[in-house]
């Protein structure tokens, strides 16, 4: 097919493209995206959004159970295992339907089909109609990312899921491992383990959810084991057997090696970019593993090439390669955005109790050379938290102590994703602690305990 020119094409339709895409056309430029599969992406359809359907059925499930704590009643309380995946996925397929829409409403031209580049500012296409060429002068590569694979621990759909495979279950497990206990993993303990499968986490690092502050993970395992939950950290994995209905894993603990048997086994032990078959080593871009190699703006070092998104550094977070998706598409147009700041970046998991976070932990703020003053507020100790019977939760505030920055901010507890978005503006306004004392948060709510924390970093919390 003739080459089409355009001012800028973005290939993959997820958080990060299909939103450079838009700000690109709302800022003037010519733009077509190429999709392979799904607009939308991973997280739209089988990531960040069905995964949330589904936990909230559980929380669902969860409070109905508790019926009796509020003044209510709820008998015979069960679950539809395939209702909720059909929830699940009604909501992801009404998400992806509304990519198009916006799509077609800033007159952006989809191609759905296998892209590669084809040299300097060149794309082919191949779609079920054949072979398309396109060209532009600037790229945006937005190819995302897939589950990482171990070798022995490769998943087979059946007896070893990814997260593809534990958003369609084919059954409720009812001895479930979980290989990993970062966002994904803890997600997906936390369903299964709410609808009664018997659940055990392994994590090879020395605590779960390991990129979280120390305190705040020590607070989600107890909540988890409180649950029902094994945890199992400082172990590996070291092989699966795979017989009919069973599965056994060998678990290395230390200097002890461990059998144990279960019916399903989820392996969440992070991503791989989608990045091979692109022609990005043709073009001499930079690699480190699967991931490209950008500076602060998601340049590559080839003139008009750009990454975002889970295909380069991270945090691999959908709202992360959105935010770098307009930054990129302003620099394209000729605006000088600012760069892009992991540390402002908040990451969240939705497990419960919930996980939140932004900054620097306590640990890394101290290895960084700070002195630091930590305040730290219970749920306990909050009228709404109580009144909602959520009262097992903490919001941990760290400020540098010379100046007052906000250095991080961690949660775990009710709504604490919602909660962290607070903290996140702080930041990005560079407010000092003075500016969080003197701002006054409506009562009763759950930010109050936001307001607290910070006023317990300095001796002056009121309610605890």
């Amino acid at each position: 097919m003739a080459q089409q020119g355009y001012d800028v094409i973005v290939i993959g339709a997820g958080p990060g493209g299909y939103v450079a895409a838009i700000r690109a056309a709302q800022l003037g430029k010519k733009v077509v995206i190429v999709e392979r599969e799904h607009l939308g992406g991973i997280c739209l359809n089988w990531g960040c959004i069905p995964t949330k359907a589904m936990l909230r059925s559980a929380e669902v499930f969860h409070l109905m159970h508790r019926a009796k704590e509020f003044g209510l009643k709820a008998d015979n309380v069960g679950y539809d295992l395939d209702a909720v995946v059909k929830r699940s996925r009604k909501v992801a397929g009404q998400l992806s339907g509304g990519i198009g829409h916006l799509m077609k409403k800033n007159k952006i031209t989809v191609v759905m089909g296998e892209a590669k580049l084809a040299g300097k500012g060149k794309v082919t296409v191949k779609t079920a109609k054949g072979s398309e060429e396109l060209s532009a002068s600037n790229i945006v590569l937005a190819p995302g990312a897939r589950a990482r694979e171990l070798p022995g621990l490769e998943a087979d759909g059946d007896l070893v899921w990814t997260y593809r495979h534990a958003l369609e279950p084919k059954r409720m497990p009812k001895k479930l491992l979980v290989i990993g206990s970062g966002a994904i993993g803890m997600e997906f303990a936390s369903f299964f383990n709410t609808l009664g499968s018997d659940v055990t986490v392994v994590e090879v690092m020395d605590r779960i959810l390991p990129v979280e502050d120390a305190e705040i993970s020590a607070f989600a395992q107890k909540q988890f084991e409180k649950q029902g939950m094994k945890i199992m950290a400082k172990a590996m994995v070291k092989k699966l057997d795979r017989a009919k209905g069973k599965v056994t894993a060998h678990i290395e603990r230390g200097d002890k090696t461990e059998t144990q048997d279960f019916d399903t086994v989820i392996s969440a032990v992070g991503i791989t970019a989608n990045t091979e078959g692109l022609g990005l080593e043709d073009l001499g871009v930079k690699m480190d593993r699967s991931f490209v190699v950008t500076d602060e703006y998601c340049r590559t070092g080839v003139e008009g090439l750009f990454v975002i998104g889970d295909a380069t550094n991270g945090p691999w977070l959908a709202h992360k390669a959105s935010h770098e998706g307009v930054m990129v598409a302003e620099l394209i147009a000729g605006g000088h955005p600012h760069a892009m700041d992991p540390a402002s970046i908040a990451g969240c998991t939705y497990c419960h109790p919930q996980v939140a976070s932004v900054g620097l932990t306590e640990a890394k703020a101290k290895e960084a050379g700070y002195q630091v003053k930590v305040g730290r507020f219970p749920f306990i100790g909050n009228g709404k938290a109580i009144a909602l019977g959520e009262s097992e939760g903490m919001i941990k505030t760290i400020f540098d102590a010379k100046t007052g920055e906000l250095l991080g901010a961690h949660m775990v507890g009710a709504e604490v994703t919602e909660l962290i978005q607070g903290y996140v503006v702080g930041r990005t306004l560079e407010t000092t602690e003075q500016e969080l004392m003197n701002t006054v948060f409506p009562h009763p709510t759950l930010s109050e305990m936001m307001h607290e924390s910070v006023l317990d970093a300095y001796g002056r919390a009121l309610h605890f």
